[in-house]
């Protein structure tokens, strides 16, 4: 699980995301299907194409490692609340995005002040977010006040 963090989000990724004591959860066919640490899920490997999605905890986990602006979606702050409750983040909203993003790519959603908002997939890449004046840019799978 490491080694498929520090793939997909450079390395460091897999030692800060995932400690040692993290315990596994399996599907019917006997893949790794979840990742957790004392009871709550840090990520769920995704069967299509192996790739990790991140709940909550696991990017606070993950963001101390990833050196900014990697992997970021600036929001306004009129809408931070509104993303902390699981709604997506609006391209209109985006007010810096790592330029390095791709459409897919696993993202952290936060404030200027690199707080932790929400987490979700990139709809966009991260020039397109801020190129954009409509449309969806991160479908957020987990907000701050969701978890």
């Amino acid at each position: 699980m490491r080694t498929i963090a520090d793939y997909q989000f450079g390395a460091g990724a897999g030692t800060a995301l995932f400690p040692d004591g993290c315990e596994f959860g399996f599907s019917r066919t006997g893949r790794i299907r979840y990742v957790l640490i004392g009871g709550k899920r840090l990520a769920t490997v995704r069967a299509g194409d192996g790739r990790l999605t991140l709940s909550y905890e696991g990017a606070l986990r993950l963001m101390p490692a990833l050196e900014s602006p990697a992997y970021r979606v600036v929001i306004d702050e009129t809408v931070v609340e509104f993303v902390g409750k699981g709604k997506n983040a609006m391209a209109k909203h985006v007010i810096a995005a790592d330029a390095e993003i791709r459409a897919g790519d696993e993202v952290l959603v936060v404030t200027a002040a690199d707080d932790l908002v929400a987490t979700g997939s990139a709809a966009l890449s991260g020039e397109e977010m801020l190129a954009f004046n409509y449309g969806v840019a991160v479908n957020v799978r987990k907000g701050r006040d969701t978890s």
